[in-house]
């Protein structure tokens, strides 16, 4: 029998505060994200879930207790291996490569050397993300999964489900809020990529989220 995964990414937060920059382990979700979650929890109010995993940032775990607001569901599990991939130092980015370093590992396939802002590459990324999905599927006892994770996790774990390889197909969008549906059992099924309940058509405008992270960053890095 196949298992499911209900692999979401975290609801709205913000960066950048009055044009200062937020710790990403301290960003709240916005008003936005807040409604995102309800709609995520509307959505999948029918679904029961035996596990329910997080990568232990605020944000997605704040994303999963409003959506499970109400159920009786599994306490949130955090496993740090799911964390979003790490960025180096704004302050240590040489002058004008703030856009190639944010946005370079999200404008089609990447290389595992493609490194974010200076920091974690690819290829580390998915060293530590795919044992983690491994070690979830090896795991007996549980038949559906929520699991309340990152944008660049969710775009590893999806490209594995889609190719097999690592290969990081990082134009895969992964809007806040947003629910993809991964089957596995005798290989992968792919159900659904970047389903939002708030906004199923995009209605909102033909940025990426990378984009609008890279326009917030740009007004507050000298």
């Amino acid at each position: 029998m196949r298992r499911r995964l209900y692999l979401l990414r975290h609801a709205e937060v913000s960066y950048v505060a009055q044009g200062r920059l937020v710790r990403p382990d301290l960003a709240a979700l916005t008003a936005a994200g807040e409604e995102q979650a309800r709609a995520l929890g509307a959505l999948l109010s029918k679904v029961r879930f035996d596990r329910v995993i997080v990568s232990g940032l605020p944000r997605t775990l704040e994303t999963a207790r409003r959506v499970l607001e109400g159920r009786d569901a599994p306490a949130p599990e955090s496993w740090p291996d799911f964390d979003e991939l790490r960025s180096g130092r704004l302050r240590d980015l040489a002058p004008g490569a703030l856009e190639t370093s944010l946005l370079g590992a999200f404008r089609g396939p990447a290389p595992e050397s493609q490194r974010f802002l200076g920091g974690e590459s690819i290829g580390e990324l998915f060293d530590r993300v795919l044992p983690a999905l491994q070690r979830l599927l090896d795991q007996p006892g549980w038949d559906c999964a929520l699991l309340v994770l990152h944008g660049a996790v969710n775009r590893a774990l999806v490209s594995w489900a889609l190719t097999s390889a690592r290969n990081f197909l990082g134009h895969l969008e992964q809007s806040p809020g947003c629910l993809n549906i991964l089957d596995h059992g005798g290989g992968w099924v792919v159900r659904t990529i970047n389903y939002r309940p708030a906004d199923p058509l995009f209605l909102d405008g033909r940025g990426t989220t990378m984009e609008q992270l890279y326009e917030e960053l740009r007004s507050a890095v000298p």
